[in-house]
């Protein structure tokens, strides 16, 4: 367990981290977390192109195109528009599908928060795909360190660590796009800590992806203001009145912070739905394959998660597509049917009108277990034939590299056909280019 911080305890420590993190020289980011970073830049563009198509993304769009202004960054699904619009349209429209990665230690999509903010800083600035990556990356371990520190009081009080924490990386993606010195990184910093905001009451509606897109925004607006020579308090995060202090009652110090690059912990999603129901899911299946019933045959299912999951995506009777993806019983329903959870078109409304799976979700029940980890699950069946099954999975076992790289890519030519192959140049780190070419398959038409 970490530490609990006062402000006294932070001082101005939280933010010389991030300073050095936003002027961290390239060459000397880790080759093998770098990779995992090109292969979530992937993903990511994955995502957002398989997202453009739907109803948040026309919306988003359409809001971005009647505000206009200078066409300097590329709007995913099509246009372009101010930086700070193409952020905000890029990090709602790759969040709209829930199907983005996430890391566990502070509870957070970085990818759909910091990407995009660095990549329409570079498209702006005509940086490389490179530059791209390495913004990224510090970005993300900013905005992991943050969440760390901010500790699990503040997600569990209500905010969305995508959003809150996420705009603090993007502030740093963007800010070393754009050249920052310290005292401009301090003050980007701090008009971020004023304009960092995400509820998770969105959960379950368009809200939560517009979040991973204020994220976004306000890290480009933030890094823009202070280059233009807007001032801010001098350290907006640790100060008494600072974002730490008044959005969590419990601060946790964080050990080795700077030191560690975190973000190689980060996992990907293979099921388009809530990250917190994944490890059941890959449970049950597992289950399936092991033991070969039929869903008629369950007479209940138990599944035990960590608490903190319970008022995450535990919703009984789900009432919308998007509403489905933060239901246990839903989803434990359509992994014992066989219903493919990775596939976008199986979320809809006519699912939740679904009578064998409302059957099946009335079979589940699921119980709040302190000993079950924050990335685990463990389920016990009970079929009609007597037998009982037990089963357990912890995502926090990571996958062989070769075997993450082939899952993603089955990922996207699941979601973009082949149109997949256009985008595999993106997880080779070898290969470099303009940050025009990542804004040009984004903003390809649905």
């Amino acid at each position: 367990m970490r530490s609990v911080l006062t402000s006294n305890d932070m001082k101005s420590d939280l933010l010389d981290i991030l300073i050095d993190l936003a002027h961290r020289d390239a060459c000397s980011l880790p080759p093998a977390v770098f990779q995992i970073a090109r292969m979530s830049l992937f993903d990511w563009v994955v995502c957002a192109r398989a997202g453009a198509g739907q109803p948040v993304a026309g919306l988003i769009r359409k809001f971005a195109m009647a505000e206009g202004g200078a066409e300097v960054a590329s709007l995913t699904g099509g246009g372009k528009g101010p930086a700070r619009l193409a952020a905000l349209v890029n990090g709602t429209v790759s969040h709209a599908l829930d199907f983005d990665d996430t890391h566990f230690a502070h509870i957070g999509h970085l990818s759909v928060a910091i990407y995009p903010a660095a990549l329409a800083a570079a498209e702006e600035t005509g940086s490389s795909i490179n530059d791209v990556v390495s913004a990224f990356l510090v970005g993300a371990e900013a905005a992991i360190l943050v969440g760390m520190t901010l500790g699990p009081d503040h997600y569990n009080r209500g905010f969305h660590q995508t959003a809150t924490a996420g705009a603090f990386g993007a502030c740093i993606a963007a800010s070393r796009i754009y050249g920052l010195g310290t005292s401009q990184i301090k003050a980007a910093l701090g008009l971020c800590a004023t304009r960092a905001s995400g509820l998770r009451s969105q959960f379950g509606t368009m809200g939560k992806p517009y979040n991973a897109g204020i994220a976004a925004s306000n890290g480009v607006e933030t890094a823009k203001l202070a280059h233009l020579g807007f001032t801010a308090p001098a350290d907006g995060l640790s100060d008494p009145l600072g974002f730490i202090p008044t959005h969590s009652d419990r601060p946790q110090a964080v050990a080795d912070a700077g030191h560690l690059y975190r973000f190689e912990d980060v996992r990907f999603k293979f099921h388009a739905c809530c990250h917190g129901t994944h490890a059941m899911i890959e449970a049950l299946l597992q289950a399936q394959g092991d033991n070969r019933f039929a869903p008629g045959e369950v007479a209940y299912c138990r599944v035990f998660t960590n608490p903190r999951w319970m008022n995450v995506c535990n919703i009984a009777r789900p009432r919308s597509g998007l509403e489905i993806k933060f239901s246990y019983p839903w989803l434990a329903a359509m992994a014992l049917d066989g219903r493919p959870t990775g596939s976008i078109a199986v979320y809809d409304q006519a699912l939740t009108r679904d009578l064998t799976i409302a059957d099946l979700a009335g079979r589940v029940e699921v119980i709040a277990d302190e000993t079950v980890g924050e990335m685990q699950s463990r389920c016990e069946l009970s079929l009609k034939d007597g037998r009982s099954i037990e089963c357990a999975f912890d995502l926090d076992v990571s996958l062989p590299a070769s075997e993450l790289e082939e899952r993603l890519k089955l990922k996207a030519e699941q979601l973009l056909g082949d149109g997949s192959d256009r985008l595999t140049f993106l997880r080779d780190k070898t290969r470099d280019g303009h940050a025009s070419e990542i804004g040009r398959l984004l903003a390809a038409p649905v």
